[in-house]
């Protein structure tokens, strides 16, 4: 396979014709290289538009290329924001946060896709993300409030936990439901209310939780 084509591929065949248009986003995703944080054994599907499976305790998959570019679009990230990760997975979507960000905080529940992601990013040489082991749905406090939160995967419905840790004018990107209706949605905060967008319909596999969080209500 010829990955510099194939990755041009992806974005001028798949991701320009889906609406994908932020300058920013389709440059982050020619300089970080999405092949290495695939699976060796699925390396041939990483520039296809389908979910890749991560393998790790629960069949944990990586969001589609689509995905990924939305998430990114919608998040519309900005120079030096402190940012929140919830599923690690493989790394990539960390690393693309980190193109951007001042420090991106991962948090992975499974201790084996943590090891992988930490040595995915370390060899991309993202030494501006960190991963941690947890619940990612109770968010990160520690190292909080964050300008941009991504939730790496479905949940029911968006923890008020994480909602809580966004700073003023901080963005959140979750896909809530299950399937097949999903629906991915941007919240905004505004003091201490939230606007809730949403942007595009879909399918992806749901996080696997520790426990359930109370999600926020309307």
């Amino acid at each position: 396979m010829n990955v510099e084509q194939a990755r041009f591929n992806m974005i001028e065949q798949q991701l320009r014709p889906g609406k994908v248009l932020n300058p920013d986003v389709l440059d982050v995703l020619f300089v970080v290289k999405r092949e290495e944080f695939v699976p060796s054994a699925h390396r041939r599907l990483a520039f296809a538009d389908t979910q890749i499976p991560l393998g790790g305790q629960a069949g944990a998959l990586m969001f589609s290329p689509m995905v990924e570019a939305h998430a990114l679009q919608s998040l519309a990230m900005k120079k030096h924001e402190n940012v929140l990760e919830v599923g690690t997975g493989s790394g990539y979507m960390a690393a693309l946060l980190g193109a951007h960000a001042d420090h991106v905080w991962s948090v992975e529940i499974d201790p084996q896709l943590a090891a992988t992601a930490r040595e995915n990013l370390r060899r991309a040489g993202a030494t501006n993300v960190s991963v941690e082991i947890g619940d990612g749905l109770a968010g990160l406090a520690a190292h909080g409030p964050y300008n941009a939160i991504m939730v790496s995967g479905a949940v029911d419905a968006t923890p008020r936990a994480l909602l809580d840790q966004l700073k003023p004018g901080g963005r959140l990107f979750a896909i809530e439901g299950r399937a097949p209706a999903m629906e991915a949605v941007l919240y905004t905060r505004t003091g201490d209310d939230f606007r809730r967008v949403a942007v595009f319909e879909t399918v992806v596999a749901p996080l696997r939780a520790a426990e359930t969080a109370s999600a926020f209500v309307f």
